[in-house]
Order: C-alpha cells, then sequence, then structure tokens
C-alpha cells in the first residue's frame, strides 16, 4: 500500500521563522513544491528570499517552523544528496578547469556520474568547448553557466536557482529559460529565485511573494493575474456609454484609451458585446486590444498597495 501512495512534495515548509539580532528576516512563511513543479520565489530586495531558500537546504538553522525535502527532514543530511543549488554568489578555485570543478563537486555529492554524463551536462550549459579552460579566465556570465552545471551534474530531484541569470545576456537567459523548462518535464522541482518577472511569467507553474518577511500572496499565474482585460480606444464616449463599460468590470482610463477588467468565465461573449453596444451609443471604436494584467504590474500592486488577487 505503500507504494501506492503518491510521492511527498519535493518541499514541504510550515511556519518558518528567523531572527538576526532584532530584525525579523523571515516570519510564518509556509508554502510547498511539488514533484515536477516550477514555484517562482518573488519579493524585493530584503524580503527574506534567500533567507527561506537556506533554511530549506538546511544552511541556516530556523528559529521556529519545519522543513521536509524529498520527504525528509531538512536537517537530516541526506535530504540533500538528491538537491541541486545554485546561490546567488559563488566563487570556485580558480586555477581548476571546468571539467575538474565538475569532478570535484561530483565526488562531493558522492554519486557516480560518468566522465561523458559530465560532458554532456557542461554542453548542456554552453561550455562544451570551455571544459579544459581555467575557471580564473572565465567571464561572470561564463561562471554563472558552470554554476548552472554544478546544480546539475549530481541528478537531483529538486533544483533552487536563486538569481539564475544574473549575470547573464539575453540569450543567456533564454538557454536558462529552456533549462527549466527541461527539468520539468524531467519530473524535477524547480524553485526559482529571480527579479526578472518576465523570466518567471514563462516558467512557473506557481509564485509566492515575500514582503518584510511573510508571504503577501501566493498561487498559480492565473490565480494571482486574476481576471483577463481588455484596452479600448475610444472617442465620442458619452456618460451613459461610460456607465456601460464601467458596468462590465473595474475601468481605468488615460486619455481616449479605456481599459475594463473582464468577468470570470465570459470573456469571450463580453467583449464583442461590449463594443456593439458602445457603437450603438455612437462611440467611435478605434481600437480594441485584449490581454491579461502582468505579472509585474500585480507584484507592484500587492507591494505597493497591498492589493491582493
Amino acid at each position: 500500500m505503500l507504494a501506492e501512495l503518491p510521492p511527498s512534495p519535493a518541499v514541504w515548509c510550515s511556519g518558518l521563522r528567523k531572527r538576526y539580532g532584532r530584525r525579523t528576516a523571515v516570519d510564518d512563511v509556509s508554502f510547498t513544491v511539488g514533484r515536477g513543479e516550477v514555484l517562482g520565489l518573488l519579493g524585493p530586495n530584503g524580503a527574506g528570499k534567500t533567507s527561506t531558500i537556506k533554511m530549506l537546504l538546511g544552511l541556516v538553522r530556523p528559529d521556529a517552523g519545519e522543513v521536509l525535502l524529498l520527504g525528509r527532514p531538512a536537517r537530516d543530511p541526506q535530504s540533500r544528496s538528491r538537491v541541486g543549488y545554485l546561490p546567488e554568489l559563488f566563487r570556485y578555485q580558480p586555477w581548476l578547469t571546468a571539467a575538474e570543478v565538475l569532478r570535484l563537486h561530483v565526488r562531493l555529492a558522492g554519486v557516480a556520474v560518468p566522465v561523458g554524463e559530465q560532458r554532456e551536462c557542461l554542453a548542456l550549459v554552453g561550455l562544451a568547448d570551455r571544459a579544459g579552460d581555467r575557471v580564473g579566465g572565465f567571464s561572470k556570465g561564463m561562471q554563472q553557466r558552470l554554476g548552472l552545471a554544478v546544480a546539475l551534474v549530481a541528478r537531483p530531484e529538486f533544483v533552487v536557482l536563486d538569481e539564475p541569470t544574473s549575470a547573464l545576456d539575453p540569450l543567456g537567459r533564454a538557454d536558462v529559460r529552456d533549462l527549466v523548462l527541461t527539468l520539468k518535464a524531467r519530473g524535477v522541482a524547480v524553485l526559482l529565485n529571480s527579479h526578472l518577472i518576465g523570466e518567471v511569467e514563462r516558467v512557473c507553474d506557481r509564485v509566492v511573494i515575500l514582503d518584510k518577511g511573510r508571504v503577501a500572496a501566493s498561487g498559480s499565474l492565473s490565480e494571482l493575474l486574476g481576471r483577463r482585460e481588455v484596452r479600448l480606444r475610444l472617442d465620442g464616449v458619452r456618460p451613459e456609454a461610460e456607465a456601460r463599460l464601467a458596468a462590465t468590470g473595474r475601468l481605468r482610463r488615460t486619455g481616449d484609451w479605456f481599459t475594463v477588467e473582464l468577468p470570470d468565465g465570459e470573456e469571450a461573449a463580453a467583449v464583442p458585446d461590449l463594443v456593439a453596444e458602445l457603437v450603438g451609443l455612437g462611440v467611435r471604436v478605434h481600437a480594441v486590444e485584449p490581454g491579461r494584467i502582468s505579472l509585474e504590474e500585480r507584484l507592484l500592486g500587492i507591494l505597493r498597495d497591498g492589493v491582493r488577487p
């Protein structure tokens, strides 16, 4: 019967708290990361993201709360045997080659990874032709790529990426995005901490937003982004037409552009019906642009105004 039970989440944490002196860095943080799920961890600088990650990985002991990592308590070193980690700040011995750095980390992980597979890992991050070069001569972006290879070389079931694209050019960021999606397809869970909201929006299944050490909001992207909206460029809008726009949903106006939030489940019918009625009221319709509130807009609304989805 135990074999028929679903696997435990890659991460389960509840009530995490951490203080440094008088400052509370993390206060009652709880969330899970499912197997094969990509979770985005968002928030401003000082929100407690890195402290939370360190508690998940057993690098910092929480003052309160519990963490299960791949079904084991995080304080158990065995819980980290199948975890890959790319920290925000790291440094490798400059006299080692890229291949030697990977061999060292394979030995530290205690996992038998053939040399050919290690080369494939370097190729995966775009360093196949630099395997024999010393790390001291690498650019910051190349070191970032090597850090990704180190995080992936021991065949992890859960990968933590703390600002993985911070030193990468647009091509490198696209490579990381493809890499995260590849990991997801393999059933690997990923926790992604990034300030690049667009990248998070492209790859994450769910998002947890931290602010001042607490969970300000969490959920799937559809839950966080809320309703769809439509932007209309209109001319000749009289009070009755503006009242019709406001009756459809929350209305915002900037010049001759009107943005209306659409009711849930009625997006397909609401827009053509609305346009037809506006025309019947004598409004000239110059443009209709359907869209959705961006994750960046939602994040700013939560952090600045306390607006919850």
